[in-house]
């Protein structure tokens, strides 16, 4: 990846985004594989063009700077930290970093930074998986897992709405806890098996023939409907299902708008967009 550094920041900021772990060939990160498939090939055939502005990785820089300020603190006898174990997943090599393990308590935990709003919405599904196949890795080496703690830093927290809105957080930081059974550890096996699977497949294809992220994958907001009166610009209501606008756009005269949902992740978040066919053609146009 190449770095730079529009705004000029001190150096330290540079070396830390700097930082990258070389993977081998056949080699997978977690993370990658819980993105689509797509910008997982797209990111390792092009490790050595992207170009990304210090400025840009500001947060992804604070939550590594989070997990080294815990890394370096006193180590109890019975934990494991920011260690990387690798598996064997048919001709892949599957690895990952988890940031502790308690043997005495066999939970895993991972720190996170994220908004207020992933807490308040409560949707840890991503998480839970996450963990649920650092765990699978653990049990791989011989450690019994039965529970994986993800502790929440919520970096736009405020303490005023905390005081006043019912739903908010107390606190920015928040332990969310998810125990694992045998049949989580039996599906994430079959998940990882499809997962590698799809990869073999789609590594055979050209870029712009891989297949698309998912709209879950492209963070898409949905197809929304709005109703719209006569000689008006401002929709009157906006509904997610199409039944719903048509029932109020009978009942006061109104026509329905289809809004197509946003790629928010095409637009914000992805590192290879620039040589993405999908970005290229249908989001930015």
């Amino acid at each position: 990846m190449i770095i730079t550094n529009n705004l000029n920041l001190p150096s330290p900021f540079v070396k830390m985004a700097q930082i990258e772990y070389e993977q081998e060939s056949n080699e997978y990160r977690v993370t990658q594989l819980l993105r689509g498939v797509r910008e997982t090939i797209l990111e390792k055939r092009h490790k050595n063009e992207i170009t990304m502005d210090v400025a840009d990785m500001i947060w992804l820089l604070f939550g590594t700077a989070v997990h080294n300020v815990l890394e370096h603190q006193a180590k109890a006898d019975d934990e494991l930290r920011e260690q990387r174990i690798k598996i064997d997943i048919g001709e892949y090599i599957l690895s990952g970093q988890f940031d502790l393990f308690n043997e005495s308590t066999k939970t895993i935990t991972d720190y996170k930074t994220c908004s207020v709003w992933k807490v308040m919405f409560g949707d840890y599904s991503d998480w839970r998986k996450q963990l649920n196949i650092y765990a699978y890795m653990l049990k791989k080496k011989g450690y019994e897992v039965k529970k994986g703690n993800v502790v929440a830093l919520m970096k736009d927290h405020n303490a005023s709405d905390a005081k006043y809105k019912p739903d908010y957080p107390l606190h920015p930081v928040k332990i969310i806890e998810f125990k694992f059974m045998e049949k989580d550890f039996c599906n994430i096996d079959k998940w990882l098996i499809n997962k590698f699977a799809e990869i073999k497949k789609a590594e055979a294809f050209p870029d712009d023939e891989l297949p698309i992220c998912t709209p879950e994958e492209r963070f898409n907001s949905g197809t929304k409907y709005a109703v719209i009166e006569k000689n008006r610009k401002r929709a009157l209501r906006v509904f997610d299902t199409r039944v719903e606008a048509d029932k109020l756009a009978s009942e006061c005269g109104a026509k329905v708008e289809e809004r197509a949902g946003v790629d928010k992740k095409c637009l914000r978040y992805c590192a290879v967009r620039e040589y993405c066919s999908y970005y290229k053609e249908v989001v930015k146009g």
